[in-house]
């Protein structure tokens, strides 16, 4: 099954502070450097659970978009899309001892993929098409994530989207967003409690919901988390998804503990 995520690539920093904090303070850190962004992280669970994962989005020409680019490359996953002189997307993970995490993100050129730099030849085969929320709240990727969508459902493919974040839903207006989510028709949405709140309590979708450590629930129908030792939380709602995309609830459960027991958000 091929899997096709458009989205960002962007670098990730994840920072495991350790010890004091604040003014003249002095503390430790267990840090990691590579590849991230929602779309990519799913592409390359998808991969390492045994599907073919395809990522699509715009990548800058700097140092952080090559060095994102050769890890998710090495994680098995194809690249599509334009290099555009820039800035490529960083965002930093500062996780605490619980395995709790604040991020602070940088874009870069991502949001600006156009729909005319799409070539619909990239879905070709394409079983699952899988947005990011993030390319729904800017222009002008989201009607690149338009176009996306229509050629794969075109051809026979379903859409998911994760809708992300719960302050960018605010910011660009839930109905808004409704309406969208409405026109593209996905047969899934990801989402936590705090997203589910921001865009109105309900979906035109199945609704994946996110529960943290208290598991998630799939159409009404709840899944206990699987023990594990946390250790960072980020990316752990990707990896859930890119398991409930290539084999359902179990593996969904699966992939998320795998995911927290780890430092960093990919595989």
């Amino acid at each position: 099954m091929l899997i096709c995520c458009l989205g960002d690539l962007l670098l990730d920093v994840v920072v495991r502070t350790r010890g004091s904090s604040g003014p003249d303070a002095e503390g430790a850190a267990e840090t990691r450097l590579g590849a991230g962004g929602q779309a990519a992280n799913v592409a390359a669970w998808a991969a390492e659970l045994g599907a073919e994962a395809r990522f699509v989005g715009k990548r800058g020409s700097d140092a952080a978009g090559e060095l994102a680019t050769r890890e998710l490359l090495a994680r098995g996953v194809d690249l599509f899309g334009p290099v555009e002189e820039g800035r490529n997307g960083i965002v930093v993970s500062l996780v605490t001892d619980d395995g709790n995490r604040t991020m602070l993100t940088d874009r870069g050129v991502a949001p600006f993929l156009r729909a005319e730099e799409l070539d619909v030849r990239w879905f070709a085969g394409c079983a699952r098409l899988h947005l990011s929320g993030y390319s729904l709240l800017r222009r002008p990727i989201e009607e690149a994530a338009a176009k996306a969508a229509g050629a794969v459902q075109g051809q026979g493919g379903k859409v998911s989207v994760d809708l992300a974040t719960a302050a960018g839903i605010e910011e660009y207006g839930p109905e808004k967003l409704r309406r969208r989510l409405e026109l593209l028709e996905p047969e899934l949405v990801f989402a936590n409690e705090a997203e589910l709140e921001a865009i109105g309590g309900d979906v035109p979708a199945t609704l994946v919901l996110k529960l943290g450590a208290d598991g998630f629930s799939a159409g009404g129908t709840g899944y206990d988390a699987l023990a594990a030792d946390v250790v960072d939380t980020t990316g752990a709602g990707d990896a859930l998804a890119a398991g409930y995309l290539v084999g359902g609830p179990d593996l969904a459960a699966q992939a998320a503990a795998r995911c927290v027991a780890q430092l960093g958000a990919m595989p």
